[in-house]
């Protein structure tokens, strides 16, 4: 008979009942929460945030790129719904919405309008101070999951083979030492993986940047009266012409509210200049958000971001990864806000994950190299998107596609002229698009035929707006001029 006292930690003697590890998670955004929802089977969890958690819905200093458009599409949806069971019902009733996809989008791709097919996919729209709210009030539920707010990370405790733990810094100046069989790293943008992992002597691993010269412009407006259902919408660049590539997103806010964020590349960027908001907007490729800015009234001033790199750390490749440690969303791989794709590829990251720890157990030998190659799935695939459509921008600084990826890009272009009439290949770019589905889905059989055939529907020239959404907003009343507060 084994000796339970010689059992490692999450394993039981016996190999029925198991035995609770410990856990230490770095950051309190969703890819957190998340990794937290992912190992509270399996660990007790104490999750360290440097910033002030609000108790409810409230800005963080920590994410600023909070004030900009990033709907949670259903690929990441469906994975948080895994992850945290009730999740989606809980941020409906607090406010959030579900919108059909393509149902409920009007967006002009950069190959035409596409239409509003109906539904293969969906998103959630609400602002990304409800969303982490309700999610760490699900997390929270649990017992045992810690947060430990107000809590600086100073370093990892262990050595380049091992990770055994972090030491903290409190709000009342104390230092302590969390130990832990696994950490997890969900620090985000302003993670310092690369720096702690070089002190305990891990090799630097290696990285990938691609950088648009995007920037972004945001204010939140008052819906008009009879507009809250209003869809999603979306005027995209055409990275093929040779002149800066600048968009436009409105998405519906709880409270009867749009987000409204500008964004454009070096050269054709916006300012945060109020009275030059609505302009930059109509001087798109089709001047509809333009319109829609000026029959709604101001709620905040104008938030400018200028940190949208895509930035990738392959921490997979690294050769003699440290036991106990594995990093996650942001910390791998931030990726340019225009896309969406950051919370999804952290929730996937996160079942991933989950999916590794029930398989071999907190403290199995190797789990975190496995873990980490696990997380580098979904990271891939959105990196892919992110470089088939950002380096044809001009002066975007990264290395250039290869023959393969170049025809791939060329193939993903021809696969949206083709979807803007013929719901087979929206479906596919929209499975694709929301991280539903693999690359693989833009080749299938059925795809591939669709695309040679060209597209079944002609081209929209106009917003496909149905006459009751047109009314809603063109025919409102003139909106009242008030101030507009931070």
């Amino acid at each position: 008979m084994s000796n339970p006292a010689s059992a490692p930690r999450g394993v039981a003697a016996d190999g029925r009942a198991p035995v609770p590890g410990r856990a230490v998670v770095i950051g309190a955004g969703p890819a957190g929460l998340l990794a937290a929802a992912a190992l509270q089977a399996y660990a007790d969890v104490t999750v360290v945030e440097r910033d002030v958690l609000p108790a409810g819905p409230g800005p963080r200093k920590g994410i600023p790129q909070a004030r900009h458009a990033h709907p949670l599409w259903s690929g990441g949806a469906r994975a948080m719904e895994e992850l945290v069971p009730g999740v989606t019902a809980a941020w409906l009733a607090a406010g959030a919405r579900r919108i059909a996809l393509p149902t409920g989008l009007v967006t002009l791709s950069s190959r035409g309008w596409l239409r509003r097919w109906p539904e293969t996919e969906f998103m959630i729209s609400c602002s990304r101070d409800l969303l982490d709210a309700v999610l760490r009030e699900q997390v929270a539920r649990s017992g045992r999951v810690t947060v430990l707010d107000s809590t600086e990370l100073l370093g990892l405790e262990g050595d380049a083979s091992r990770v055994k733990g972090v030491r903290v810094r409190t709000s009342d100046g104390a230092e302590r030492v969390l130990d832990a069989d696994l950490v997890v790293d969900a620090a985000g943008r302003g993670s310092r993986s690369s720096a702690w992992l070089d002190v305990l002597g891990v090799p630097p691993a290696p990285m990938d940047e691609i950088d648009s010269g995007l920037a972004f412009a945001s204010r939140v407006f008052r819906a008009p009266a009879g507009a809250g259902d209003f869809p999603v919408v979306m005027v995209r660049p055409d990275p093929a012409q040779p002149v800066p590539g600048r968009s436009a997103t409105v998405v519906p806010l709880e409270g009867e509210r749009w987000l409204v964020t500008l964004s454009g590349t070096r050269g054709g960027q916006p300012t945060p200049a109020a009275e030059e908001f609505e302009l930059f907007a109509r001087s798109l490729r089709h001047p509809l958000v333009g319109e829609l800015v000026a029959h709604t009234e101001p709620l905040t001033d104008v938030v400018l971001t200028r940190s949208t790199i895509n930035r990738r750390r392959l921490f997979e490749k690294v050769r003699d990864w440290p036991e106990g440690f594995v990093a996650l969303g942001d910390s791998v791989a931030t990726f340019n806000p225009v896309h969406g794709h950051g919370m999804s590829v952290a929730a996937q990251g996160a079942l991933a994950l989950r999916g590794q720890v029930a398989e071999y157990g907190v403290t199995a030998p190797g789990l975190a190299r496995r873990a980490q190659r696990a997380v580098a799935l979904p990271v891939a695939a959105a990196w892919e998107l992110a470089r088939a459509t950002d380096l044809r921008h001009p002066e975007a600084i990264g290395e250039q596609a290869g023959v393969a990826r170049t025809l791939f890009g060329r193939y993903v272009e021809r696969v949206t002229r083709t979807a803007a009439g013929h719901p087979l290949a929206a479906k596919a770019l929209l499975s694709v698009t929301t991280l539903s589905a693999p690359l693989t889905a833009l080749v299938g059989p059925e795809v591939l035929l669709a695309v040679l055939r060209g597209p079944r529907h002609p081209a929209l020239t106009e917003p496909p707006l149905t006459p009751d959404e047109r009314s809603a907003v063109f025919d409102a009343p003139e909106p009242s001029v008030t101030p507009a507060t931070g």
